[in-house]
């Protein structure tokens, strides 16, 4: 938690990306240090393009080290691989 980037410029490569397959990323603060990232499928969107949740929180988690933000969950689409 010692990074001075904020959270949407770390996870700007992860939002375009998730675009690009149908999904959108969006974050908000689930405590004053903490964030949950949260993954919605769009029309259309690729149901084989998403990693499994605990490789997108890995993902996600290093992403945040940049910001004073520490990942508490990723929240992923209804049938998604967990």
């Amino acid at each position: 938690m010692s990074g001075t980037m904020s959270v949407d410029d770390a996870l700007a490569q992860f939002t375009e990306m998730m675009a690009t397959d149908g999904y959108v990323l969006s974050w908000e603060n689930s405590s004053p240090d903490r964030i949950v990232v949260r993954i919605a499928a769009g029309e259309g969107a690729c149901a084989d393009c998403l990693v499994p949740q605990v490789v997108m929180e890995a993902i996600m988690g290093q992403a945040l080290q940049q910001t004073p933000y520490e990942l508490d969950r990723v929240e992923l689409p209804e049938g998604a691989a967990h």
